[in-house]
């Protein structure tokens, strides 16, 4: 095992999980890949690594590892779930609407929950998640930078779709 493994081993038994290799690769693959990967992501990366393991499988493994809080998986509405290694700490996420590139967000209050709520109804609360959604840089970029459909400048081609005919 080379002293990275070893020391993502000692953080998996830690936690009271079993090192297995799945485990193991699926965890070193979040942390490489960085950022918020999916598990389409994350399974690729790892069957890179150590060859056949399917989808349900790599599932399996990023819940054990976020139920024991080494890793936490965020779900922007309509997005896939996600995966980060930023745990214990009060933060948020800014998505992108056109790529789904998703980015941390420090929260200016720093303490969980940052959202005090009006009628907790009897619920204990002991975590705010938010989502700030947008464009980033380079969606808004391409955005700016194409013409507007119909209107001053636009493109004069034709913008035919799957079930109409172009006629002419």
């Amino acid at each position: 095992m080379a002293l990275d493994d070893r020391q993502l081993a000692d953080e998996l038994r830690s936690r009271g999980l079993r090192v297995t290799a799945t485990r193991l690769a699926v965890y070193r693959a979040v942390r490489e890949i960085g950022g918020h990967p999916d598990v389409e992501t994350i399974a690729e990366r790892v069957r890179a690594d150590i060859g056949g393991i399917s989808t349900q499988g790599v599932y399996d493994c990023l819940a054990a590892l976020t139920r024991v809080g080494l890793l936490r998986r965020i779900e922007p509405a309509g997005s896939p779930a996600r995966f980060e290694t930023r745990v214990g700490d009060n933060h948020h996420h800014v998505v992108c609407r056109s790529c789904g590139r998703a980015r941390d967000i420090d929260c200016v209050i720093g303490a969980a929950p940052c959202l005090e709520p009006d009628d907790l109804g009897g619920f204990v609360i002991d975590e705010a998640e938010v989502t700030f959604w947008g464009l980033c840089p380079e969606c808004a970029s391409k955005r700016a930078e194409q013409p507007a459909l119909n209107g001053p400048g636009a493109d004069s081609r034709q913008v035919v779709g799957a079930n109409q005919r172009k006629e002419g």
